[in-house]
């Protein structure tokens, strides 16, 4: 017999599954020849600025195909809809809420809808970030000084970090003292790198130093306990929101949004 609490969260994963975006990098879309369906392509929506509202909450907004309809829906049923305009440009009011929400993202046009790319995390706070399953989230809301953004880990111990800092700008990443990695920012402005597969549960300690700027963080690599009351599960750390999630294999991934 299966617990009524796995059947529940089970039940839960296959709701968010179902009205929100899949989790993992996205695949090009195969080229289309004239007159073989190219006017049906449909790119993926994607959030890219969350903002506050004058009445309280947050307005996210973001790109997908124009003139389609929007969709943000949460495990327990909250859905929020709005228009795409002929710009390919959408935004949507949340609206306050007393907890972290995570939303699948879609759009809908001409009898099609098409997902996007990984969950949509926001917290009270107006935190936002795109929750990618087996690789690093990517924030949305804006942030200040150079550093480091995310921190992504498993039940197995892989681990990814991000940071943010100029565009091209040179950096070397140091792990518990020992130079790990040294490349340069994108032109996005935003650096991921794999952490060692083999790293232990425990204490660690990451340094970031670039072109003027320096950051440093200490963590604590610890799995997630199982899920039992929903796909997800949030709690205030020293360094940051960490938010256990379900992906769509039915694994947990943690990710840490440093403050």
């Amino acid at each position: 017999m299966v617990p009524a609490k796995s059947l529940i969260t089970a039940l839960l994963l296959l709701v968010l599954a179902a009205c929100g975006p899949r989790p993992g990098p996205s695949t090009p879309a195969a080229p289309v020849a004239a007159g073989e369906g190219a006017e049906a392509y449909q790119s993926p929506p994607r959030p890219e600025a969350i903002a506050p509202q004058a009445t309280g909450g947050w307005s996210l907004s973001g790109t997908g195909a124009e003139r389609s309809k929007a969709r943000l829906a949460t495990p327990a049923g909250e859905i929020i809809t709005g228009n795409v305009d002929k710009r390919g440009r959408w935004a949507m009011p949340l609206g306050p809420a007393a907890e972290p929400r995570i939303f699948g993202l879609s759009t809908t046009r001409d009898g099609r809808t098409v997902q996007g790319e990984g969950y949509v995390l926001v917290t009270p706070s107006g935190q936002a970030a795109l929750l990618r399953a087996g690789a690093g989230a990517v924030r949305i809301d804006r942030l200040g000084t150079p550093g480091f953004r995310t921190l992504d880990f498993d039940r197995e111990g892989g681990a990814v970090v991000s940071a943010s800092g100029p565009a091209d700008a040179p950096l070397a990443l140091r792990l518990d003292g020992r130079l790990i990695a040294q490349g340069r920012i994108d032109r996005t402005g935003r650096y991921e790198f794999s952490l060692p597969p083999t790293l232990a549960s425990g204490a660690h300690r990451l340094q970031l130093s670039g072109d003027r700027f320096a950051d440093a963080l200490t963590f604590q690599l610890s799995p997630a306990a199982p899920l039992v009351q929903g796909p997800m599960r949030s709690q205030v750390t020293d360094i940051g929101l960490r938010v256990d999630w379900m992906t769509p294999g039915g694994g947990v991934q943690s990710t840490i949004l440093i403050r």
